[in-house]
């Protein structure tokens, strides 16, 4: 008899325990990308147009085929808009736009996703969105004109990242352009994933904090955004240098520096019934940044219902090999010291996703 009062007992609690926001968050993962960088297309930004092949690149097949061997489903692919288009609310250059679709097309044949990144902080033309010289029609009309594209509108593989690393507005004003460049999105018909950055730098450690002394926090700003689609993701930087700029190969002693620099944006998320993707983040090989690294992926994975995924900074052919985060390759084909934690995790997160399908 208390045998069986005990199982009763027992039964209850684990029906009780499943019942709870905990359990449930817990089966409802929605972490899905794993990947890089692949800078290039924005390089000599002083040079609009520039020169092909001289002042900037694409990612080559090989650079996909690499990262793809490596368990990585998703890229980053940072482009700058000017070159894309050249006048204000004009037309498409026709060389850059063939090249974005092929871009996009050598990724989807390999399986991976490609997250259109306009790599301007928020400028154009050396002017910041909202401004006289950059009223925000420039910047929707922008959106406008990508959501419509065949090759990117309602592909499952593009993702639309509406801005890197916003800086020098507000987190209110920003909240309002941002919300302007989703509308114009999905009036034109697109049900893409949107990534949403804030400003300051899209810090996750600074994701609760008054932005530059302008009274609101991204946090604050960006949970009031709609979508019709609900398909928001919000995008958050994090490196692990003392300042969290990304500038300096020292992570110092302390290999829960990742981990600790998140923890606000990922509260945030769950508390707002958010997911969120760490667009940016990187280390140099120095051992405490690799221990340091590999707790910050663990973290994420542990957090898995609100974290859609992440592209590390960064990879591309045209990085010196001196560069600290550098993981492309070598000539021989050699992994960069990095490689070793990023594809542990990744192979994690694209297997898991294959055995959910």
């Amino acid at each position: 008899m208390r045998t069986h009062l005990c199982r009763t007992l027992s039964l209850a609690l684990a029906t009780l325990l499943l019942a709870t926001p905990l359990a449930a968050s817990a089966q409802q993962r929605v972490l899905q990308y794993a990947g890089v960088n692949l800078a290039g297309a924005e390089f000599k930004a002083s040079q609009k147009p520039g020169t092909l092949f001289k002042d900037y690149t694409y990612p080559s097949e090989k650079d996909f085929d690499y990262f793809a061997s490596k368990g990585m489903n998703v890229v980053r692919l940072p482009f700058l808009w000017e070159r894309l288009q050249p006048q204000p609310r004009g037309e498409f250059d026709a060389i850059q736009l063939k090249l974005l679709q092929k871009t996009v097309e050598n990724a989807s044949r390999r399986g991976i996703t490609v997250l259109l990144d306009v790599h301007n902080y928020a400028d154009y033309n050396g002017a910041q969105i909202g401004s006289e010289a950059v009223p925000v029609a420039v910047f929707t009309d922008l959106w406008a004109r990508l959501a419509r594209e065949p090759a990117f509108a309602n592909n499952k593989q593009v993702m639309f990242g509406l801005m890197n690393e916003p800086h020098d507005m507000g987190a209110t004003e920003w909240a309002r352009i941002a919300q302007a460049g989703i509308d114009a999105i999905r009036a034109a018909g697109a049900q893409n994933l949107i990534l949403v950055p804030g400003t300051a730098w899209s810090g996750a450690h600074s994701w609760g904090s008054r932005v530059a002394g302008r009274g609101t926090s991204n946090g604050d700003a960006l949970a009031k955004l709609k979508d019709p689609a609900n398909r928001l993701v919000f995008e958050a930087h994090q490196y692990l240098d003392k300042d969290s700029s990304g500038t300096k190969p020292e992570c110092g002693d302390d290999q829960n520096i990742g981990v600790r620099r998140l923890e606000v944006f990922t509260r945030w998320l769950r508390e707002n019934g958010k997911t969120g993707f760490l667009g940016e983040f990187g280390a140099s090989p120095d051992p405490a940044c690799l221990a340091a690294l590999d707790r910050m992926l663990a973290y994420i994975q542990d957090n898995g219902d609100v974290w859609r995924g992440w592209s590390y900074w960064a990879a591309g052919g045209w990085w010196p090999p001196s560069y600290m985060f550098n993981v492309q390759p070598d000539k021989e084909g050699n992994d960069k010291p990095q490689m070793a934690v990023l594809s542990r995790y990744a192979r994690q997160i694209t297997q898991s996703n294959k055995h959910a399908h």
